[in-house]
């Protein structure tokens, strides 16, 4: 696979990039400070150590915000990593939520993805419930190998003012998360959205992080063709075009919703 590893000198750049566009961000909003979804996984881990950094301790709030499915040991994890980081946080549960949209509409009763998704519309609509309370920015906590492939809730997660981690893939999450001291066990966990029991985010993309990763920086975002990534790779030319498939099935999440051209 592609080594997509930054240098010592480069993950300090990013660190300083992120952090300045954090800043930046909020400043030109006349924001007092973030808000942002606690998962316990590795992406909001990052985006939370940075955000601190950026804008201080006292001006982070983290939600946690379990639900039916979620575990209980991501949920503490994202608990501790508000504490490590001496932000407020609140945990707020959504089921009962949930389960008001299903007896709304219980035709979507038993429906996996349309349920997983509403939890995750759900937790934005907490996350800007709060960050207006607060006159605060709401943080994405995606990044660019999800975005890519379309591996995120259309107005749920993918529904923030900003993506600091946005432009890393998820290798580089993690070495970047290393480097800034995020504990090696919360580096190095399995990665899942936690949208159903027992899901975890490569089974479902079908494809491991590091090929999903090499495949993007080569063919998506590189200039190769199909059949020379699978070459460069060593993987079989149906991945490479499983990826591509999704990327470009999933560009309308990473649009803004279209309107007709204007009539004459």
């Amino acid at each position: 696979m592609l080594d997509l590893r930054f240098s010592e000198a480069e993950l300090e750049r990013r660190r300083d990039h992120i952090t300045d566009f954090v800043q930046s961000q909020v400043d030109a909003a006349g924001a007092d400070g973030a808000v942002l979804g606690l998962s316990g996984g590795i992406d909001s881990t990052l985006t939370a150590h940075l955000a601190v950094e950026a804008l201080g301790a006292e001006n982070v709030h983290g939600l946690v915000l379990p639900a039916r499915v979620s575990s209980e040991g991501n949920m503490s994890d994202a608990e501790r990593v508000a504490r490590d980081l001496e932000i407020s946080y609140d945990v707020i549960e959504v089921e009962s939520i949930v389960d008001a949209l299903l007896k709304a509409y219980p035709e979507a009763e038993g429906d996996r993805e349309a349920v997983g998704n509403a939890r995750a519309r759900v937790r934005a609509v907490l996350n800007y419930l709060v960050a207006n309370h607060e006159d605060r920015l709401v943080l994405g906590t995606g990044n660019r190998s999800e975005a890519a492939v379309g591996y995120f809730t259309k107005y749920g997660d993918g529904a923030v003012d900003c993506h600091p981690i946005g432009n890393l893939y998820k290798a580089q999450v993690r070495q970047l998360a290393r480097h800034v001291g995020v504990p090696e066990e919360l580096a190095a966990k399995t990665a899942t959205a936690e949208l159903w029991a027992d899901q975890t985010d490569e089974d479902e993309l079908g494809v491991s992080y590091e090929t999903l990763d090499s495949i993007l920086a080569t063919h998506v975002d590189g200039p190769l063709s199909v059949d020379a990534t699978a070459r460069l790779l060593e993987v079989e030319a149906e991945t490479v075009e499983t990826v591509r498939g999704m990327y470009e099935r999933s560009e309308h999440k990473r649009r803004v919703p279209p309107a007709p051209e204007p009539l004459d």
